[in-house]
């Protein structure tokens, strides 16, 4: 059996995101109007053999803490799909 789990890691607030600013810049030139606001992020789609969910959300935070997130400027959540 294999578990699928989605990953979203997200700036924290208060830290600087030069990216969403750029992406929120450009849809105000596209004229997407009342935008106020554009943060970035990441996605990490993974599958692990197993069938142990609470094994897999554990190994995937583990994965967050160690590589997928920078726990001093990123917050990270875990999802089993």
């Amino acid at each position: 059996m294999t578990i699928k789990a989605r990953v979203t890691v997200t700036l924290k607030n208060g830290v600087l995101d030069p990216q969403g600013k750029a992406i929120e810049g450009a849809l105000g030139t596209l004229g997407f109007g009342g935008v106020n606001s554009v943060r970035q992020g990441k996605v990490f789609d993974v599958e692990i053999d197993g069938s142990d969910k609470d094994k897999a959300e554990a190994e995937l935070k583990a994965m967050c803490e160690k590589l997928l997130a920078n726990t001093v400027i990123e917050n990270y959540s875990v999802a089993i799909v």
